[in-house]
């Protein structure tokens, strides 16, 4: 069999075009991230397994890891009423309300035949972080809920992805646009990193495009050899698959192959592209960067992951339970919407 190319791609509708159909066969990637605008891939629960079954039939692998951000709130790719009503992280305070949401979230995901979550948000939010991350974290005891969510996700067959390491809380401006620059000594970034550490082994992480001055003044994390081995590898103790954040977001310069070399070189296992359009998949895919012997064996246990059918059959009852807790509140009113901005910017590129 042909070596897994080591990322995430995406695909332009809610079927599979031809030519993506001879992309994803002819590079074998490890899997494909959905979205809902802009490269709109999901409409209704049908529609979604059958685009799923689409690209592991073009791809020629069941294990592809299908991906989405479902983080619930402002943050959600599958929409009520189709899919189940899911709150922000930010209303979250219990454990067992953690592990309702991450519950409900993969039964609609396990559904569809989407296999991971890019969730949990660890991030510990500041007076001043952006508002990137508004409503996107939990208000208090991070680790703790962040466990629940990430063991509870694990039990019903689904692989968490916590993020954003090794802490995205004191960014000041928004990554989809710009290059945060976090100047605080290492003994201030503890706090941010604790959360990592406590959910070290979880099974994937994303890296953040965020500067960190005490390690690697120059580059961001994604791309800072340093940065990933003294702090998300070494500091952190992370174990898992280390997936980079999306690399059409502006903060990281250069061609789309660039990133993609910058970010596996540093040590990204995975390279997340984003919600990009079919020429910037080709040129990932034509970048020559190759999964290494590490991201093989740490893909081990997220194959045994995705292989757990998990049990729903408690459904309605927590659903029933998780709107009560939540005094049936699914409201999201936000000042500033992250999902939007790359949509804005692709209808700004465009002319629209």
């Amino acid at each position: 069999m042909k070596r897994i190319l080591p990322a995430f791609l995406s695909c332009q509708g809610f079927r599979l075009s031809d030519d993506e159909k001879r992309l994803f066969n002819e590079y074998n990637p490890l899997g494909v991230c959905l979205f809902s605008k802009y490269c709109a891939n999901i409409k209704t629960r049908e529609q979604v397994r059958e685009l799923v079954d689409d690209i592991k039939a073009s791809i020629g692998r069941d294990d592809v890891l299908i991906a989405v951000d479902q983080e619930g709130g402002r943050v959600r790719r599958l929409l009520e009423p189709e899919f189940t009503a899911v709150t922000s992280q930010q209303s979250i305070n219990s454990a067992e309300l953690a592990k309702q949401h991450a519950y409900l979230i993969s039964s609609d995901l396990k559904d569809c035949g989407i296999n991971v979550n890019f969730a949990p948000v660890l991030d510990i939010m500041t007076a001043k972080t952006s508002n990137v991350l508004q409503g996107r974290c939990f208000d208090s005891n991070v680790a703790e809920l962040g466990k629940a969510m990430v063991d509870e996700y694990i039990k019903n067959g689904i692989c968490p992805c916590i993020k954003h390491m090794p802490g995205h809380g004191k960014a000041m401006v928004d990554p989809h646009l710009e290059l945060p620059v976090i100047s605080d000594g290492l003994e201030n970034l503890q706090a941010d990193f604790a959360p990592f550490k406590a959910l070290h082994n979880a099974p994937m992480g994303m890296a953040a495009h965020i500067v960190l001055t005490a390690v690697d003044a120059q580059n961001a994390v994604t791309i800072s050899a340093k940065a990933i081995k003294e702090i998300i590898r070494g500091e952190i103790g992370f174990t898992g698959l280390l997936v980079s954040d999306a690399i059409i977001m502006k903060s990281l310069k250069g061609s789309i192959a660039q990133k993609a070399r910058q970010s596996v070189d540093a040590g990204c296992d995975v390279i997340c592209l984003g919600n990009a359009d079919f020429e910037s998949n080709a040129q990932l895919c034509e970048s020559g960067i190759e999964i290494s012997d590490e991201a093989e064996e740490r893909l081990q246990n997220i194959r045994k992951i995705i292989s757990i059918t998990g049990d729903f059959s408690q459904y309605k009852q927590i659903e029933n339970k998780y709107c009560a807790n939540l005094k049936n509140i699914i409201t999201y009113n936000y000042d500033y919407d992250a999902t939007e901005v790359l949509n804005r910017l692709h209808s700004d590129d465009m002319g629209g």
